[in-house]
């Protein structure tokens, strides 16, 4: 059996289905591959995928068993370093504020914006994590 080495899915919860949709679709881009109305938005993120379900929704929901978490969730998602700027500039010009920057001790840096639901979104190089980029 071989180590586990990817995560498939990220899951976070929302509040607000379709403020969720324009954030994640439009503002970041992401491609959405599924919605079902009070339940849950799916995004595609490269080879991943996050999940977006409404806690309510969830825990009535009788085909999968209920899981979640009470309160904002993080998730970081990785940008080339070169293009950090035009990411903020991009949240920026949606009228999204710039929650926080950091500087990493490797020299990187990321910044971190809220969604619609509070949940902590960061934009970050793979060199945070001492991973290699791409």
């Amino acid at each position: 059996m071989r180590p586990l080495d990817q995560i498939l899915e990220t899951v976070l919860y929302v509040d607000d289905l379709d403020a969720a949709e324009t954030f994640y679709g439009r503002v970041l881009g992401l491609e959405r591959t599924s919605r079902r109305e009070g339940l849950y938005l799916f995004f595609r993120v490269g080879r991943q995928m996050l999940l977006l379900f409404d806690p309510e929704g969830s825990r009535r929901n009788p085909v999968l068993p209920p899981h979640g978490a009470t309160g904002p969730g993080h998730v970081c998602f990785r940008v080339a370093e070169e293009e950090l700027d035009a990411w903020q500039a991009r949240l920026e010009s949606h009228g999204i504020a710039i929650e926080h920057l950091q500087r990493w001790p490797c020299g990187a840096r990321s910044f971190y914006v809220r969604d619609p639901a509070g949940n902590s979104v960061e934009l970050a190089p793979a060199r945070i994590w001492g991973l290699p980029d791409g």
